[in-house]
């Protein structure tokens, strides 16, 4: 991949190498866990890198992704070693003009027999966002974050509100990484429709969703690697919520009114901030 119009599939396969690493180092991925996609308007020099072609009917219609090309990880590969060989790892899409069929690029050097368990989560979050914001870039991200994980095992936390309210008092930073909070869904069989169902709907309304008892998905308009920081703040804040947990509940956190502060001097309307008194 030498010539210029390659040069962006590189930068784009070596973002994802740099998100899957990042999410193993925050313990985020075990084994083949976790997957990343790509939506992109055109990528020249795709067949290229991808030369070997096969039909794909997509797992639900998506219209408003006809003629674009997403960049999805293979089922089974570890997010640790995309960085290593990314043309083994990740397969191209190439959606068609019916939304419904598709064609699958991959490399001679695939290893994997299909895309990921979560690709129907993945088309439908991009074909949502697609359906209302002309992107040139959407990226989406599924990972299994422990101590997020671990809290919605809790009945307490199972709700976005409060769940909000005990992670996100931690840092001055998580109002304005996260300003509209991570939603909570109820947990649904992976990879199922009631899943796939619940994450569009909770992903119109916040930039990171958690699934109760499995992981959290992150998107985002800008680059893989911006998702990715949206997973590492969420998990940051359920890991000091953990801290304090196991400390006997001894900290205070952030206030209402030093968080309202915070997203104030920052321009950030927060529709999950407790209000101050």
């Amino acid at each position: 991949m030498t010539t210029p119009a390659s040069a962006r599939l590189t930068e784009l396969l070596s973002a994802m190498g740099d998100a899957g690493a990042r999410i193993c180092a925050i313990d985020a991925s075990e084994a083949g866990a976790g997957n990343i996609s790509l939506c992109l308007r055109e990528l020249p020099g795709v067949r290229a890198a991808f030369p070997h072609s096969e039909p794909l009917t997509l797992p639900l219609a998506a219209p408003a992704l006809a003629g674009r090309v997403l960049l999805v990880t293979g089922s089974g590969r570890r997010l640790r070693q995309i960085s290593a060989d990314p043309l083994a790892a990740v397969g191209a899409v190439i959606v068609g003009d019916d939304g419904c069929e598709a064609e699958l690029l991959t490399s001679p050097r695939r290893q994997f027999e299909r895309l990921t368990s979560e690709f129907n989560s993945h088309l439908a979050v991009h074909d949502d966002r697609l359906r209302s914001h002309d992107l040139d870039l959407h990226a989406v991200v599924h990972a299994q974050p422990p101590h997020l994980t671990y809290l919605s095992h809790i009945p307490a936390y199972r709700d976005t509100r409060a769940m909000n309210e005990r992670i996100m008092r931690w840092e001055p930073e998580s109002v304005v990484a996260l300003p509209q909070g991570i939603g909570v869904l109820d947990f649904a069989v992976p990879g199922s429709p009631d899943l796939m169902s619940a994450n569009v709907d909770g992903l119109r309304r916040h930039e990171i969703v958690l699934w109760s008892k499995h992981g959290v998905m992150s998107r985002s308009d800008v680059s893989v690697t911006r998702a990715v920081d949206r997973i590492e703040y969420a998990e940051t804040g359920a890991k000091y919520e953990y801290m304090d947990l196991v400390a006997g509940g001894r900290a205070e956190g952030l206030t209402a009114r030093e968080i309202a502060d915070v997203a104030d001097a920052f321009g950030i309307d927060s529709s999950w901030a407790p209000h101050p008194a």
